[in-house]
């Protein structure tokens, strides 16, 4: 290694130490600080948030960057030092465009915004929320107008989550999914066999639903020696290196699937920054690639893994030891039918798979209104009823279930939510390259053997980090960039099985 990477890769290494820093001060925000932390954690995060930004743009950063390029022009393209320089140039041009004094703000902002967040949802009041909200959604559009001029104000927000991607793109995505994913819900409503769940709103010891998912994780290789579940108001997962992946969940007693499902979602999250390449850790290819390619990790683990009939021949028995009174005389079938239940409902989270990707579409819909100013925040609450009438033909009764059941906005994540259903296209694509792969993959599911599942995750998408840009990475791996086609065409033989369509 040269003496220029060597310094870029030095200069870089503070930025990512400083980040963690900030990243485990977040953590413990959501999990356990008192609430009469936020003030000062907010200053904290400000800080460490407006140092790292200096230290990302300095000049120190750009004279070795610059070295860096002279000395790996002419090596493989595909080599890490190249690829090492291309990741940290793009990332030092986007930050230069940014004032350190905006990150500071917007730092500042979003963690006070988390605390009156969660305080709104608890009391189903989103007028507490609304001051924050807007200044959040200002601060959104002051960050694209750093990066004018732009085909849409949205653009320059959903690249920071989906890198070269542009609002259009995700919109004709979209309109290609949405009639074809209502068409099928429709289908099951009219055609389909009735699907009884009631066996999973029961009453569940949340103990017992804790260690249950624990030994579900660890089952699918997720480090516990590198890793951590905690509860939070709203599931989500922290990494600060590949030796420190920490997840969170939550508990519904009534409801056997939010906590379960919640866990496997997260820790198709943590194996996916467990298994980067340790030797990016505090470089710039240490971070994942994109919020898509890790949403179709954990879209992967917790659906097409873990709502798969393979997955509870495997681990049904066990579950029903755990939960004899509940479950000790329900069939295997009943169970699997009752956890793949399509049914419109309120909680994106919890939705099922067939009606999961209009709730992320509601709220693209949403975010790019209000990034335009054609939707004001203050009427974001009966512009979130009207559309979820329309997309879902349910209506919420409250504010907690509604505009406030997720954290995101609090964060200024504004950009993110499309991920989520791109998540999944991703996660069908590499499935079915997986099936090639590995022929007996289902077999293995059934007998409680996920290594040869993990190991070709590894292989092909954990351990580049941020290497090849994410369509890049898929088409490499696929043979295709993204297509919707592997995605609806799962959903049909599924439910089309399990509905007997």
């Amino acid at each position: 290694m040269g003496a220029g990477l060597e310094e870029l890769r030095k200069q870089f290494g503070i930025v990512a130490d400083l980040e963690a820093a900030g990243g485990v001060l977040g953590w413990d925000q959501q999990t356990y600080m008192p609430p009469g932390g936020a003030q000062g954690r907010a200053m904290q995060l400000a800080t460490l948030g407006r140092v790292a930004h200096e230290q990302l743009v300095s000049d120190d950063m750009g004279a070795a960057l610059e070295a860096a390029e002279s000395e790996v022009e002419g090596l493989d393209p595909d080599s890490d030092e190249v690829r090492t320089v291309r990741k940290a140039r793009r990332e030092f041009d986007k930050a230069r465009r940014v004032p350190s004094e905006w990150v500071a703000e917007f730092r500042r902002v979003t963690a006070l915004a988390h605390q009156v967040w969660e305080k709104a949802r608890a009391e189903a009041d989103f007028s507490q929320f609304q001051e924050p909200l807007e200044e959040i959604v200002q601060l959104r559009r002051d960050y694209a107008d750093f990066f004018a001029p732009f085909d849409h104000v949205y653009d320059p927000l959903l690249d920071d989550f989906e890198p070269g991607m542009k609002m259009a793109e995700v919109k004709a995505v979209f309109d290609e999914l949405r009639p074809a994913q209502i068409s099928l819900v429709q289908d099951i409503v009219d055609r389909g066999r009735p699907v009884d769940d009631s066996v999973v709103h029961q009453q569940f010891d949340e103990q017992k639903q804790w260690d249950f998912g624990i030994e579900v994780a660890k089952a699918l290789g997720y480090d516990l020696e590198s890793g951590r579940q905690d509860k939070a108001v709203h599931p989500f997962t922290s990494g600060f290196g590949t030796g420190d992946v920490r997840i969170t969940t939550r508990f519904d007693t009534g409801f056997l699937n939010t906590a379960l499902f919640g866990t496997m979602h997260e820790a198709g999250h943590a194996m996916y920054e467990q298994g980067v390449n340790p030797e990016f850790d505090r470089a710039p290819l240490g971070v994942t690639t994109s919020l898509a390619v890790h949403e179709s990790q954990s879209r992967m683990w917790e659906n097409l893994v873990g709502r798969s009939r393979a997955f509870w021949v495997g681990f049904y028995e066990r579950l029903q030891e755990v939960f004899p009174g509940q479950l000790g005389q329900v069939d295997l079938k009943t169970f699997y039918r009752a956890v793949n239940k399509v049914m419109p409902s309120l909680i994106r989270v919890e939705a099922d798979e067939a009606t999961y990707n209009l709730h992320i579409m509601l709220r693209f819909e949403l975010e790019i209104a209000m990034m335009e100013g054609t939707l004001d925040v203050g009427d974001l609450p009966e512009a979130w009823n009207s559309k979820f009438e329309e997309f879902l033909g349910l209506v919420p009764p409250d504010d907690a279930v509604g505009v406030l059941q997720d954290i995101h906005w609090s964060g200024g994540m504004i950009g993110y939510f499309p991920t989520y259903a791109l998540g999944n296209l991703v996660a069908a694509q590499l499935w079915g390259k997986i099936y090639e792969d590995i022929p007996d993959l289902e077999s293995g599911i059934e007998k409680g053997e996920f290594g040869a599942l993990l190991g070709w995750l590894r292989e092909n998408v954990h351990r580049h980090g941020s290497k090849f840009e994410p369509v890049e990475l898929l088409t490499r791996i696929t043979g295709s960039g993204l297509t919707a086609k592997p995605y609806l065409r799962y959903l049909r033989e599924k439910f089309g099985d399990i509905y007997g369509l």
